[in-house]
């Protein structure tokens, strides 16, 4: 792939991986369309999903594309300056642990890391449902657990883990996540209601422009969506799957810039 590519186009395209705690994609990305630029490959996330396990997954992922450009790459994890500092839905001995650093040292190549949910806040702000809107957008993805992206006029603020919010004596996504409705074996309009509550807590937060919201769930945005009653205006994301590789693929080329990623969705 990176072989036939000329200059131009090298220069703003990036291998976009995005780790889960189920499994782990990745594909080639032209970051001035947020088009997938090769076919999406996946691999099961490795048990135990150690840092030297995890990082042989996405070494293997990205000699499969015979990919040797820039790597960006999602994690479940409060990322601080490429350090995790928490580790959701994969194994702890990553708090700590400097993936960059990790992931550089296995592929060969310049790796940036940040937050899932942060990945997919600014590829929804730069190309999808929030593309355009002035103020504060807030993307909430509903999967395992409540990932969240804050974003003020395209300047994300990262980090915002507003799933782990306290409501009603419970870590909110414990009660308000997709996994919680299937755990339960909630119908949406059950659900629905535990998602109105914790979505009217953080509007009366952060008093946002805009809510996105994402995860397998928003493919049924119609069965609840229209049941929520919030003062904010509330849009299904538009990049579904593909949100996380666009935002790690945009926060590689935005890092050799020396544009902070905070502000590549603007």
């Amino acid at each position: 792939m990176a072989d036939g590519t000329d200059q131009s186009t090298r220069a703003a395209t990036a291998f976009g991986i995005d780790i889960g705690g189920s499994g782990i994609k990745g594909a080639v990305v032209d970051t001035r369309t947020g088009e997938l630029l090769t076919p999406r490959v996946r691999i099961a996330t490795p048990q135990p999903s150690d840092p030297d396990a995890v990082a042989a997954v996405v070494a293997d992922l990205v000699a499969k594309t015979d990919w040797h450009g820039l790597v960006g790459a999602t994690f479940p994890a409060v990322i601080q300056h490429g350090v995790a500092r928490t580790a959701a839905n994969v194994d702890k001995k990553w708090i700590g642990t400097d993936a960059d650093a990790a992931f550089s040292k296995a592929t060969g190549l310049e790796v940036t890391v940040l937050n899932d949910a942060d990945a997919a806040g600014i590829a929804e702000v730069r190309f999808g449902a929030a593309k355009d809107v002035k103020g504060m957008v807030i993307l909430l993805t509903f999967g395992t657990g409540i990932g969240s992206a804050l974003l003020l006029d395209g300047v994300l603020v990262p980090n915002t883990e507003l799933g782990h919010v306290e409501l009603d004596g419970h870590d909110a996504e414990t009660r308000a996540s997709a996994a919680a409705k299937d755990r339960h074996k909630m119908t949406y309009e059950k659900w629905a209601k535990r998602v109105q509550r914790y979505m009217s807590h953080i509007e009366a937060l952060f008093t946002p422009d805009l809510f996105v919201v994402g995860g397998g769930v928003s493919k049924d945005s119609k069965k609840w969506l229209p049941l929520l009653d919030l003062h904010t205006p509330v849009v299904p994301a538009q990049l579904l799957n593909n949100a996380g590789i666009v935002g790690a693929a945009l926060a590689a080329v935005a890092d050799t810039t020396e544009q902070p990623a905070s502000r590549i969705a603007g």
